[in-house]
Protein backbone atom coordinates (compact mmCIF):
# COMPACT_ATOMS: atom_id res chain seq x y z
CA UNK A 1 0.00 0.00 0.00
CA UNK A 2 1.50 3.36 -0.98
CA UNK A 3 1.70 6.34 1.37
CA UNK A 4 -1.09 8.37 -0.26
CA UNK A 5 -3.47 5.38 -0.09
CA UNK A 6 -2.67 4.95 3.60
CA UNK A 7 -3.22 8.66 4.20
CA UNK A 8 -6.57 8.58 2.37
CA UNK A 9 -7.81 5.56 4.35
CA UNK A 10 -6.72 7.16 7.62
CA UNK A 11 -8.57 10.37 6.68
CA UNK A 12 -11.75 8.47 5.71
CA UNK A 13 -11.73 6.57 9.00
CA UNK A 14 -11.82 9.82 10.99
CA UNK A 15 -15.60 10.27 11.46
CA UNK A 16 -15.63 14.02 12.10
CA UNK A 17 -13.35 14.81 9.16
CA UNK A 18 -15.30 12.54 6.83
CA UNK A 19 -18.66 13.98 7.92
CA UNK A 20 -17.33 17.49 7.28
CA UNK A 21 -16.34 16.36 3.78
CA UNK A 22 -19.84 14.95 3.21
CA UNK A 23 -21.48 18.10 4.55
CA UNK A 24 -19.54 20.37 2.17
CA UNK A 25 -19.19 18.15 -0.92
CA UNK A 26 -22.08 15.64 -0.70
CA UNK A 27 -24.78 17.19 1.50
CA UNK A 28 -27.45 14.70 0.39
CA UNK A 29 -25.29 11.84 1.67
CA UNK A 30 -24.57 13.72 4.90
CA UNK A 31 -28.23 14.37 5.71
CA UNK A 32 -29.32 10.89 4.57
CA UNK A 33 -26.92 9.21 6.99
CA UNK A 34 -24.75 7.44 4.41
CA UNK A 35 -21.63 6.20 6.18
CA UNK A 36 -18.48 4.29 5.27
CA UNK A 37 -18.34 1.32 7.62
CA UNK A 38 -15.18 -0.30 6.34
CA UNK A 39 -12.50 0.43 3.76
CA UNK A 40 -9.20 -1.10 2.71
CA UNK A 41 -7.28 -1.41 -0.58
CA UNK A 42 -9.65 -4.01 -1.99
CA UNK A 43 -13.08 -3.44 -0.48
CA UNK A 44 -15.44 -0.89 0.96
CA UNK A 45 -18.69 -1.22 2.88
CA UNK A 46 -21.11 1.71 2.94
CA UNK A 47 -24.44 1.85 4.79
CA UNK A 48 -27.61 3.84 4.31
CA UNK A 49 -30.34 3.83 6.98
CA UNK A 50 -34.06 3.56 6.49
CA UNK A 51 -35.35 6.77 8.04
CA UNK A 52 -37.56 9.75 7.28
CA UNK A 53 -35.05 11.40 4.91
CA UNK A 54 -34.45 8.22 2.90
CA UNK A 55 -37.96 6.77 2.77
CA UNK A 56 -40.41 6.49 -0.09
CA UNK A 57 -44.23 6.30 0.16
CA UNK A 58 -44.08 2.48 0.12
CA UNK A 59 -42.42 2.16 3.55
CA UNK A 60 -38.97 1.32 2.23
CA UNK A 61 -35.75 3.11 1.35
CA UNK A 62 -36.04 5.32 -1.72
CA UNK A 63 -34.16 3.95 -4.72
CA UNK A 64 -32.05 7.12 -5.06
CA UNK A 65 -30.83 6.76 -1.47
CA UNK A 66 -29.80 3.18 -2.20
CA UNK A 67 -28.05 4.31 -5.39
CA UNK A 68 -26.20 7.04 -3.48
CA UNK A 69 -24.77 4.54 -0.99
CA UNK A 70 -23.94 2.01 -3.72
CA UNK A 71 -22.15 4.69 -5.75
CA UNK A 72 -20.15 5.74 -2.71
CA UNK A 73 -18.98 2.16 -2.15
CA UNK A 74 -17.40 2.16 -5.62
CA UNK A 75 -16.42 5.82 -5.77
CA UNK A 76 -14.48 5.84 -2.51
CA UNK A 77 -12.23 3.10 -3.91
CA UNK A 78 -11.61 5.24 -6.99
CA UNK A 79 -10.98 8.34 -4.87
CA UNK A 80 -8.52 6.39 -2.77
CA UNK A 81 -6.53 5.45 -5.87
CA UNK A 82 -6.47 8.94 -7.43
CA UNK A 83 -5.77 10.80 -4.16
CA UNK A 84 -2.69 13.06 -4.57
CA UNK A 85 -1.77 11.13 -7.73
CA UNK A 86 0.74 12.53 -10.21
CA UNK A 87 -0.25 12.90 -12.92
CA UNK A 88 -3.66 13.97 -11.64
CA UNK A 89 -6.58 11.71 -12.60
CA UNK A 90 -10.20 12.73 -13.07
CA UNK A 91 -13.02 10.27 -12.46
CA UNK A 92 -16.59 10.28 -13.73
CA UNK A 93 -19.53 7.89 -13.78
CA UNK A 94 -20.56 7.22 -17.37
CA UNK A 95 -23.23 4.58 -16.78
CA UNK A 96 -25.25 2.95 -14.02
CA UNK A 97 -27.48 -0.13 -13.96
CA UNK A 98 -29.54 -1.29 -11.01
CA UNK A 99 -31.52 -4.37 -10.05
CA UNK A 100 -33.76 -4.43 -6.98
CA UNK A 101 -34.75 -7.68 -5.30
CA UNK A 102 -36.31 -6.91 -1.92
CA UNK A 103 -37.71 -3.87 -0.14
CA UNK A 104 -35.14 -2.09 2.00
CA UNK A 105 -36.94 -1.60 5.33
CA UNK A 106 -33.87 -1.25 7.56
CA UNK A 107 -30.21 -0.28 7.18
CA UNK A 108 -28.75 -1.50 3.91
CA UNK A 109 -25.06 -2.31 3.50
CA UNK A 110 -23.36 -1.97 0.10
CA UNK A 111 -20.17 -3.91 -0.52
CA UNK A 112 -17.78 -3.29 -3.38
CA UNK A 113 -14.80 -5.59 -3.75
CA UNK A 114 -13.31 -3.98 -6.86
CA UNK A 115 -10.40 -2.04 -5.39
CA UNK A 116 -7.75 -4.00 -7.28
CA UNK A 117 -9.61 -3.72 -10.58
CA UNK A 118 -10.02 0.03 -10.11
CA UNK A 119 -6.33 0.44 -9.26
CA UNK A 120 -5.31 -1.52 -12.39
CA UNK A 121 -7.64 0.57 -14.58
CA UNK A 122 -6.11 3.79 -13.24
CA UNK A 123 -2.60 2.41 -13.89
CA UNK A 124 -3.67 1.56 -17.46
CA UNK A 125 -5.01 5.10 -17.95
CA UNK A 126 -1.68 6.54 -16.75
CA UNK A 127 0.33 4.19 -18.98
CA UNK A 128 -1.77 5.14 -22.03
CA UNK A 129 -1.84 8.85 -21.06
CA UNK A 130 -5.55 8.79 -21.82
CA UNK A 131 -8.73 7.45 -20.34
CA UNK A 132 -9.89 3.98 -19.34
CA UNK A 133 -13.26 2.73 -18.12
CA UNK A 134 -14.31 -0.06 -15.82
CA UNK A 135 -17.65 -1.43 -14.65
CA UNK A 136 -17.74 -2.23 -10.95
CA UNK A 137 -20.46 -4.02 -8.93
CA UNK A 138 -21.85 -3.01 -5.57
CA UNK A 139 -24.13 -5.43 -3.75
CA UNK A 140 -26.62 -4.27 -1.13
CA UNK A 141 -27.85 -6.53 1.66
CA UNK A 142 -29.73 -6.11 4.93
CA UNK A 143 -28.42 -7.12 8.36
CA UNK A 144 -29.65 -10.70 7.73
CA UNK A 145 -27.58 -10.94 4.53
CA UNK A 146 -30.64 -10.89 2.26
CA UNK A 147 -29.98 -9.37 -1.16
CA UNK A 148 -31.68 -5.97 -1.54
CA UNK A 149 -30.11 -4.60 -4.73
CA UNK A 150 -27.17 -4.81 -7.09
CA UNK A 151 -25.69 -1.85 -8.91
CA UNK A 152 -23.20 -1.70 -11.76
CA UNK A 153 -21.32 1.59 -12.13
CA UNK A 154 -19.11 2.36 -15.09
CA UNK A 155 -16.32 4.70 -14.05
CA UNK A 156 -14.08 6.54 -16.48
CA UNK A 157 -10.59 7.50 -15.28
CA UNK A 158 -8.72 10.07 -17.35
CA UNK A 159 -5.27 11.58 -17.03
CA UNK A 160 -5.68 15.35 -16.61
CA UNK A 161 -3.76 17.51 -19.05
CA UNK A 162 -2.62 20.98 -18.08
Amino acid sequence: MNASTQKFIKMIKRPVKFRMFLFWKLPAAFFSGVRIKEIDEEKSIVSVPYKWLTQNPFKSTYFASLAMAAEMSTGVLGMMNVYKRMPAISMLITNMEASYFKKATAKTYFVCEGGGQIRNTIEDAIASKGSKSITIKSTGTNKNGELIAEFLFTWSFKVKTN
